[in-house]
């Protein structure tokens, strides 16, 4: 199946009639967060594909359009965040939101607070493990791990308890977004065990097995 991952930036031909041409055989859309909501509406409404997003640090509370209400998500999307779930066509996944704590503006956790998250993940994780004899297919984030396609400044330092469950529940992908990217230098994918840890800004498309077609080990 073919994913479309987003994050960070619009991008004009997503946003535009010609999404449906360039992405007609996408199965479904993931968003790392930092996207205003009525980008992820339009991409759902054009695609009429399942879309999972967590939020980014950059996200407003409450998002104003002009023709219609207030509102707190994405109309037509799942709320990744602090879940694991099962999607109609198998896939694992589970999410978590923002980014290490560097002021006091939203969707910012210390890196204690990230390890409690995690650790909430786990028994649904296990629960996979004995029902489909796998853990985890993506973990979707806003900020990388720790070391791994991160930066030295604090806003945009990797998650320390990212790293321990991609190496204990090795997922087959880890996407995130939050690093920006402006050189054609920098690392956008980077393998850790079995998981290829992925940044998707801009937009990526990725190719994965679905769980029906694939031997696991």
């Amino acid at each position: 199946m073919k994913l479309l991952a987003v994050s960070d930036t619009e991008i004009g031909f997503i946003y535009s009639p010609m999404i449906t041409d360039r992405f007609s055989d996408v199965d479904l859309v993931i968003s790392c967060g930092d996207l205003p909501y009525f980008y992820l509406e339009y991409i759902v409404s054009m695609l009429n594909v399942p879309l999972y997003f967590v939020r980014g640090n950059h996200a407003s509370k409450v998002e104003f359009v002009s023709a219609g209400s207030p509102r707190t998500s994405p109309w037509g999307t799942i709320d990744l965040h602090q879940r694991v779930c099962e999607d109609d066509t198998g896939l694992l996944l589970a999410g978590l939101e923002g980014c290490v704590q560097y002021n006091q503006g939203p969707y910012q956790y210390t890196q204690d607070q990230y390890w409690f998250k995690v650790f909430r993940l786990v028994p649904r994780l296990f629960l996979n493990k004995i029902r489909l004899g796998r853990y985890l297919d993506i973990f979707v984030t806003h900020a990388p791990p720790w070391k791994i396609h991160d930066m030295d400044d604090r806003p945009h330092r990797g998650i320390k308890a990212f790293n321990w469950l991609i190496n204990v529940f090795q997922p087959t992908y880890h996407l995130h977004g939050h690093i920006h990217i402006y050189r054609q230098d920098m690392v956008m994918q980077t393998l850790v065990g079995k998981t290829k840890v992925t940044n998707t800004y801009g937009y990526r498309e990725i190719i994965i097995e679905t769980p029906k077609n694939r031997s696991w080990k």
